[in-house]
Formats: structure tokens, C-alpha cells, sequence
């Protein structure tokens, strides 16, 4: 059984799992300082996280998911983003960006079948603002 919750302040925090969606330190010690991390718990283990942050008025981003790789293809990532759909919804948002490298076939089928559509594409966003390389493997973060 699957439980989402919001992270406790007391608890390890899963750096780990945040740097497979995210291989920038930096930009998930910016996002998860000012966004709400949740995390998607089994047996008292965590194996996913999502990060939501409030980006402009009635508008949330999902910054970061991510799925440990040994649980992937079971829901988790599915539940995760339902999750942020419906915790963005009784925050009063009427919008939930994602964005995602558009390499990254498998994250983008999932949010796909999760209802979301390509809006835009931003050029050459990770060699812009990263500084680390962006390499995406046949294997998802977020599935």
C-alpha cells in the first residue's frame, strides 16, 4: 500500500532520489527550500518524492519527481502526480506546469496519460541554467 504524505522536517531527507530527476544540487536546494516535498511511502520506506512550488498567482509547478528505480512501473510516479493535480487544486491553483527534457520519452508518456499536453518548449533550457550534463537514460525517474 501506497501512502503520500507531506515530509516531516524531522525525517532523512531523500537527497538521493530528488538527484536521479535532477542531477543539479543546486537548483534542488533552491526548490526544495521554498516548495513542498512530498513523499509516496511503502512498508516505512520511501520510494518517491514530488516537489511542488508556488511559481505566480493560481499557479503551481511540479519542479521534481522522481520514483526509486526498483518501483518503477508499479503507479507510484501515477499517484504522485495525481497527488500534486489535486493538492494544486485545494490550493486554489487553476493551473500545474510540469516541466520536463523532451528526451525523456518515458516522463513525457507519463504525464501524458496523466492529462497533460505540450504547451511549449524551452530551448536549450538545461544548458542554460545547468551547469552539470544533462544525459537521459532508456530508464524514467519519474514512471
Amino acid at each position: 500500500m501506497i501512502e503520500i504524505r507531506q515530509l516531516n522536517p524531522r525525517e532523512p531527507f531523500p537527497w538521493k532520489l530528488l538527484y536521479t530527476a535532477d542531477p543539479s544540487r543546486e537548483a534542488v536546494a533552491d526548490y526544495t527550500a521554498r516548495g513542498v516535498c512530498f513523499g509516496a511511502w511503502e512498508s516505512g520506506k520511501i520510494v518517491g518524492i514530488s516537489v511542488l512550488l508556488r511559481t505566480r498567482p493560481f499557479t503551481m509547478e511540479l519542479v521534481n519527481l522522481a520514483v526509486e528505480e526498483s518501483c518503477q512501473g508499479r503507479g507510484v510516479g501515477k499517484r504522485l502526480i495525481r497527488h500534486a493535480v489535486e493538492t494544486a487544486r485545494n490550493a486554489g491553483c487553476t493551473v500545474l506546469e510540469v516541466g520536463t527534457g523532451n528526451s525523456g520519452i518515458a516522463q513525457l508518456a507519463l504525464y501524458q496519460r496523466c492529462g497533460f499536453s505540450i504547451d511549449s518548449i524551452d530551448k536549450d533550457f538545461f544548458s542554460r541554467h545547468y551547469r552539470e550534463k544533462i544525459i537521459e537514460t532508456a530508464s524514467s525517474a519519474g514512471t
